[in-house]
């Protein structure tokens, strides 16, 4: 199959379930990082597994591009700190890319102990 269209068939999967984990979360800064920290887990499990490349574009470029949401996260933040809310600014950061990046590694290791 396409590249193109398994990328593209993936991320309209990924942004229908953001948009729809977004509607249950009650703060636009808790879906986002809810989808951040589920999306960067979900690539984290998937690259530590050996998959083909057109799972992987449909999976990882395609949904996990599309579901998680950087954008979003970084213009939360700067409301936060064009708001005066400074010290909120700076924890949102803090949590998305900690949490982003402890969430890859966790993925990959549930991925090598089963």
């Amino acid at each position: 199959m396409n590249p193109a269209l398994l990328v593209g068939l993936g991320g309209t999967c990924g942004a229908l379930a953001r948009y729809s984990l977004g509607q249950r979360v009650d703060s636009p800064s808790g879906g986002t990082l809810a989808v951040n920290l589920l999306g960067s887990f979900l690539l984290g499990a998937l690259v530590a597994v050996p998959v083909d490349a057109p799972l992987l574009q449909f999976l990882g470029t395609g949904f996990c591009g599309a579901f998680t949401t950087f954008s979003s996260f970084a213009v939360e933040t700067v409301r936060l700190a064009e708001t005066g809310e400074s010290g909120r600014a700076l924890g949102n950061a803090a949590v998305n890319l900690a949490g982003a990046l402890l969430a890859v590694a966790l993925g990959a290791l549930l991925v090598s102990v089963l």
